[in-house]
């Protein structure tokens, strides 16, 4: 069954234009061109809804494990580490790959974290300057629960043990959004991040 999974998710990436960037191990994030699905109302600018975005997926396979006993300080660590090294990629690639000129945001939809549930999440997202605002499902509770299901099954299928600590029917997604600008200026250079 999880293998059935893993080439549902391959064709769904495919048709979604989501595509790799790096070949580096380390990179767990994966990259979209899209539109702002709404206005999005950031720090330093206001990007309407249709204008060019840049999308951020977690590379499931590449996601460090979550050991048996849940998440710890040493996983949290290496993720975190991941995580900011990938947005210091994609810094990278969006300086030097002309498609990309274009956008006025980088960010994009999670159900890993919201507001009520982990607020450590969500201060942390805030603390590498992104700005975290509730999920706007297009097709409103009903797409968003059909977006859950769609995300349970990858956990299940990538990192199973995440599952102990998440609920299909309590899952919330939330947006991450951080204006071009702004996230050059922070993941331009190869300095570590704050």
């Amino acid at each position: 069954m999880r293998t059935l999974i893993r080439c549902l998710d391959t064709l769904v990436r495919r048709a979604c234009g989501v595509f790799e960037f790096s070949d580096d191990d380390d990179c767990v994030l994966r990259l979209q061109f899209k539109e702002a699905p709404h206005t999005l109302h950031l720090k330093d600018c206001a990007v309407e809804a249709g204008q060019p975005v840049l999308g951020l997926h977690l590379w499931n396979e590449r996601l460090p494990p979550l050991p048996p006993t849940g998440p710890d300080l040493a996983w949290a660590s290496q993720m975190r580490r991941l995580f900011v090294g990938s947005l210091h990629a994609a810094a990278r690639q969006m300086m030097h790959d002309p498609r990309l000129a274009r956008v006025r945001a980088v960010g994009g939809a999670s159900a890993l974290f919201s507001p009520a549930e982990r607020p450590g999440g969500v201060r942390l997202m805030q603390r590498l300057g992104f700005t975290v605002m509730p999920y706007h499902s297009p097709l409103g509770r009903f797409g968003e629960f059909w977006e859950n299901f769609y995300s349970w099954w990858m956990m299940w299928t990538f990192n199973a043990v995440s599952l102990r600590y998440r609920r299909l029917i309590r899952l919330r997604r939330t947006e991450i959004w951080m204006s071009t600008q702004e996230f050059l200026d922070r993941y331009g250079t190869d300095s570590s991040n704050r």
